[in-house]
């Protein structure tokens, strides 16, 4: 048994659930305002507790978790869908045009990540449109540079060779035999990269450039607490957790799904 997929999967799972539920279903409505039950401690009325406006933090840690997962899910799907093909069509060209592509990639790769988030988001303005595509345009590299190293080897592998003597052209190639042949590797980098933009979305909106109020969101919900830590510590603990729980969860499925997808299986 992969323990590590399981554990990853099951919290991934958990999270998941509770960002649904909080659609349809949270414990106090999220803009119910009650000064006079303001910094309230965890406790049966509130299990959580209630954060400076009164607001009940679990239906706020609730909502939270499908904005900040939703943005993150979001960027890497943007990322994917342009980088992925890309990455493949820059193998099976080669030449100068996959040297184009790479060095455009190290162009956006010279930036650490979180500035050029930053960076993109006060040029486009905040919201959380504006975390998905500043997150998404870092993540295009990463899937574009994961799909070349893993397709390129296998553009010299046998059952490639025979699709081309069949009369295969290079697109359909990459789409019926190259493509399934590095899913496996895209997959577990598609894991990690969550956490990633996960930790990047939670920092945008931490510093006011990603979600905005009243949308809960974690990172939010961290730069409301700073200043009432010595009030009311739990406001940062639980989202805090939150946070580090779900990019625990992201690692584990990566690694798990790492021993599962063996990349040296046969191709088909």
């Amino acid at each position: 048994m992969n323990r590590r997929l399981l554990a990853g999967g099951l919290i991934a799972a958990a999270l998941l659930v509770t960002a649904l539920l909080s659609l349809v279903w949270t414990p106090a409505p999220l803009d119910q305002l009650a000064i006079a039950q303001r910094l309230l401690p965890p406790g049966t009325g509130h299990w959580l507790g209630t954060d400076h406006l009164g607001r009940d933090v679990l239906s706020l840690l609730m909502r939270g978790a499908a904005t900040s997962l939703g943005v993150a899910a979001l960027a890497v799907s943007l990322g994917a869908l342009v980088g992925v093909p890309l990455g493949l069509w820059a193998a099976a060209r080669a030449g100068w045009l996959d040297e184009l592509l790479m060095r455009g990639n190290d162009i956006v790769f010279a930036f650490p990540p979180l500035l050029l988030a930053v960076l993109l988001t006060t040029a486009l303005g905040p919201g959380a449109v504006s975390a998905i595509l500043a997150v998404g345009v870092f993540n295009i590299p990463v899937f574009a540079r994961t799909a070349r190293g893993l397709a390129l080897p296998l553009w010299q592998r046998e059952f490639v060779l025979a699709a081309r003597t069949a009369g295969k052209g290079p697109r359909r190639i990459s789409r019926e035999h190259v493509l399934p042949n590095v899913a496996g590797g895209l997959i577990v980098q598609g894991s990690l990269q969550l956490s990633l933009a996960l930790l990047a979305e939670t920092g945008l909106s931490y510093i006011g450039l990603g979600t905005q109020p009243p949308q809960p969101s974690w990172g939010r919900m961290l730069a409301d607490a700073q200043t009432l830590t010595a009030l009311s510590p739990t406001l940062a603990l639980f989202p805090g957790l939150a946070v580090a729980l779900a990019v625990l969860a992201f690692h584990l499925l990566a690694d798990g799904l790492r021993e599962r997808l063996d990349p040296h299986r046969s191709p088909r």
